[in-house]
């Protein structure tokens, strides 16, 4: 069986090497191949001697995700439909958003396959979830997009785990692939423009709060309350608000630091002047913002907020004291944006919404 060498960390390609007999150097030109130079195949890694680059070729694969489709939306953002392993036919298929903006790209990622949280507001929980990802997997779809959009880069990368999945329930995977991403010698992308946002895994938030490298933190809120929050995130019946916060207050920010609360607005559910007073209520004393997302379109039973009651609910919390965002999904027309991803071949035109109960 190949030796997988996507995903590797310089030291366990410190060690794959020396169990070949080569020089520990060798490992970080492969290192700064795959992740700072983006090169797949071997014949292109000339900074190696023939020899050790046919042993490569013969030995171990380098095995990113597969492009399927691309879904080019409107506003310039693309939806890619990757297949995980060598038989596309038959794998699992996850998907990654490219977002160009002036000045930089954000690429939104995907940590498992599917997703196993079911918050009800979300197309992606409509899938279930089909299996974790690998470190590999998950730093290749920023390799791939990165690679695919290479005349058009941005100087800054903005990298968001926000696409299917729940980081925080694939921990391991998800923090050696961020360690890459990170690392100066690797992808040597900032810890301020990488972004994990988590439903709310009590114990996942304790444990990245020890990892002395690491991500931006976002929190997926979307209630005010604990029976609004069950209503529509039922991961809140195990890790309640109380519970939750708590987490956040005992998080260490750094410096610079905030934590951000992500809030889907869902009209008529949660997107009352009440419940930004509650929100206020419940985030203060925490060094944090808050993003607003207005529901994006899909098969489920809501419907997006008036954008009169979206500008209330920021001005009560921005009056409150607390920063907040409108934040408009981008990718809507191919269902690339928040909460959108769920494996559409399909036109969004195509899709039923369906009326709220």
């Amino acid at each position: 069986m190949p030796v997988e060498l996507l995903g590797k960390s310089i030291e366990e390609l410190r060690e794959y090497v020396a169990s070949l007999g080569e020089a520990p150097y060798r490992a970080k030109q492969i290192y700064r191949a795959i992740y700072a130079e983006r090169r797949f195949g071997f014949a292109a890694m000339t900074s190696l001697p023939v020899a050790l680059r046919a042993r490569l070729y013969a030995e171990t694969r380098i095995s990113a995700p597969s492009v399927l489709r691309r879904f080019p939306s409107v506003d310039g953002s693309v939806r890619y439909l990757m297949a995980l392993g060598a038989d596309s036919a038959r794998a699992a298929q996850i998907e990654a958003v490219f977002m160009p903006s002036e000045g930089r790209q954000t690429i939104c990622i995907s940590t498992q396959a599917g997703c196993a949280v079911d918050c009800h507001f979300c197309l992606t929980a409509q899938l279930g979830l089909i299996r974790n990802l690998t470190a590999g997997e998950i730093v290749g779809q920023v390799l791939i997009a990165l690679s695919e959009n290479f005349a058009a880069l941005a100087p800054r990368t903005n990298i968001v785990l926000m696409g299917q999945g729940e980081p925080l329930l694939n921990f391991e995977p998800v923090m050696a692939a961020v360690r890459i991403m990170l690392d100066a010698e690797g992808m040597a992308i900032t810890p301020r423009h990488v972004t994990l946002s988590t439903s709310g895994i009590v114990p996942g938030i304790e444990r990245l709060a020890r990892e002395p490298v690491r991500p931006k933190l976002a929190i997926s809120l979307n209630a005010s309350t604990d029976e609004q929050r069950d209503a529509v995130m039922p991961i809140n019946r195990k890790y309640p608000l109380a519970m939750l916060l708590d987490a956040c207050r005992r998080y260490p920010l750094r410096t610079w630091e905030r934590l951000t609360f992500e809030y889907v607005l869902l009209g008529g559910v949660n997107d009352a002047p009440e419940d930004a007073r509650r929100v206020a209520r419940l985030i203060a004393n925490l060094r944090a913002k808050v993003n607003l997302i207005p529901w994006n379109p899909g098969a489920l039973p809501y419907r997006a907020p008036e954008p009169a009651r979206v500008e209330a609910f920021r001005r009560v919390l921005t009056e409150k004291g607390v920063p907040a965002f409108v934040r408009l999904s981008r990718g809507q027309d191919v269902f690339a944006a928040c909460g959108q991803l769920a494996l559409l071949e399909i036109s969004a035109t195509a899709l039923p919404v369906l009326p709220p109960s």
